[in-house]
């Protein structure tokens, strides 16, 4: 497993802090599903969701990777 180091406000931190305490969950966790829940996936993790959503629409690999970058470009803005 990884190891990162962030800084955070102190306000920030001490409310992670608490919300780890209150719901009896390590701070790792929290932000864990933190990222899980704003899209952050493994690699591996987005080839599955791709090759899926190939096999259900009868589309070539090419053209599905194509759909899912444009679309990914699209929600970031760009």
């Amino acid at each position: 497993m990884s190891r990162l180091t962030i800084t955070l406000n102190d306000n920030l931190h001490q409310a992670l802090k608490e919300t780890a305490a209150r719901q009896g969950r390590s701070i790792n966790k929290i932000i864990e599903e933190s990222l899980v829940l704003r899209g952050i996936k493994p690699i591996d993790t987005a080839r599955e969701l791709v090759a899926r959503a190939r096999l259900r629409a009868g589309m070539t690999e090419e053209s599905a990777l194509q759909l899912a970058l444009g679309e990914t470009h699209a929600t970031r803005g760009g």
